[in-house]
């Protein structure tokens, strides 16, 4: 266990580095992000969330990625195409905790020549590019009720209004 004291006298028990690299290799990544997402906010002492924040780093950087990228780098495909289905899994319920392996899944999906693992790849990239046009909608939608209001209030003319119309429209689709 890794313990982090705080000024209150409490302390923060995470699990060791060492226990973490017998987990299987996605679970670090759902491990670091389950922390910093629920529990960092938590702790209401500032010293010991830079702490647990730079534990986390370093757990990311010596175990979580190094880990991925040698099944993803390596030569079994039955691990690869495992591996990569428990990260679509993942990526499709919380799309953040596999951002930091998205470049090795490009990777991988243009050196692979097995239907198998392409196929997962590119349910993973779709997913990544899903959640892009996510947020480029919600940016669009956002500058849209903006131009609505103008609109509305007279300080734009209906010409302006319906070029940022469509506009936001193509988008949509």
């Amino acid at each position: 266990m890794r313990l982090f004291h705080k000024k209150d006298g409490g302390i923060v028990q995470l699990v060791d580095k060492n226990e973490i690299k017998e987990w299987p290799v996605e679970l670090p990544l759902i491990f670091i992000e389950y922390i910093r997402k629920e529990k960092l906010g938590s702790y209401k002492d500032k010293q010991v969330e830079k702490e647990i924040e730079i534990y986390l780093d370093e757990i990311l950087t010596e175990i979580a990625i190094p880990r991925m990228i040698s099944v993803l780098d390596g030569e079994d495909e039955t691990e690869i195409k495992t591996v990569l289905e428990r990260v679509d899994e993942l990526a499709k319920k919380k799309i953040d905790l596999v951002k930091p392996i998205k470049s090795y899944i490009e990777k991988l999906d243009k050196k692979s020549n097995k239907k198998e693992i392409n196929k997962v790849c590119e349910s993973i990239l779709s997913t990544f590019i899903k959640e892009e046009n996510k947020k480029n909608l919600a940016d669009k939608r956002k500058i849209m009720r903006q131009v609505e209001q103008e609109f509305l209030q007279g300080k734009i003319s209906d010409i302006e209004y319906s070029k940022a119309r469509k506009e936001y429209l193509i988008m949509k689709e």
